[in-house]
């Protein structure tokens, strides 16, 4: 997918760039591809692979869900997504975004000087030991390619206010995920709502989970990482 091509499918789902939108993601591109060689951001690097597994995949919840103006934590976002590109595209949005690794901290925060992104940090911190401090606090947590539904529920759910959501960016096994998810999802608050399910290629199957929390997750969650890991609920 190249630069023109992702243009204009945005435009036939109803996301119309401007001048200046268009600039940043072609400098988010610039800025990735410089730092990928100083530190492990990605290992896709071609423009139109970018554009089209990272950028594009990363605003497809946005398909069918609505975003303004919410404040969201985007958990384990390594080089930014989904949560860049979307803030990109809604710059309303309140971005936080939590990553156990320092040097990609680092990435994003040079990120958000260049391309002039406000009301955005990256914290670095385990987003189990995160939550401690920040339980019910956001109208909306995302996580794209992290760990399997069942680990990332517990990592996730105890950060979102109730009636906020959990947005879940999954790829093949999405269903094999939901089915071993499906209980902690109830215990941790949580109500699926909407699966989406389509393809970015003829062979590359992604789903797109939207998880209502609808009740406060007990004190008790979220647990030890080594716990989640061992026994998943």
């Amino acid at each position: 997918m190249n630069e023109q091509e992702f243009i204009n499918q945005l435009k036939q789902q109803g996301i119309e760039l401007t001048a200046l939108q268009i600039e940043q993601f072609k400098k988010y591109y610039e800025l990735l591809v410089e730092w990928n060689q100083k530190m492990n951001l990605t290992a896709i690097t071609d423009q139109e692979g970018v554009y089209l597994k990272h950028f594009y995949d990363s605003l497809t919840i946005a398909f069918n869900f609505k975003f303004n103006n919410q404040k969201i934590i985007d958990v384990g976002a390594g080089a930014g997504f989904p949560s860049i590109p979307l803030k990109i595209v809604y710059p309303d949005l309140k971005v936080t975004i939590v990553d156990s690794l320092t040097k990609r901290i680092t990435f994003l925060n040079h990120l958000f000087k260049e391309l002039k992104l406000t009301d955005c940090q990256a914290i670095s911190a385990r987003a189990e030991e995160y939550a401690e401090d920040h339980r019910q606090e956001a109208d909306i947590v995302m996580a794209r390619a992290v760990a399997r539904l069942n680990i990332l529920d517990e990592l996730c759910l105890p950060l979102v206010k109730v009636n906020g959501y959990f947005l879940a960016l999954k790829g093949l096994k999405a269903k094999e995920e939901l089915k071993e998810a499906s209980n902690g999802i109830k215990i941790l608050g949580g109500r699926v709502d909407e699966v989406i399910d389509f393809t970015l290629t003829n062979d590359d199957h992604r789903s797109n989970i939207i998880i209502k929390k609808v009740k406060a997750t007990p004190g008790k969650y979220p647990r030890m990482f080594s716990k989640i890991k061992k026994q998943p609920l």
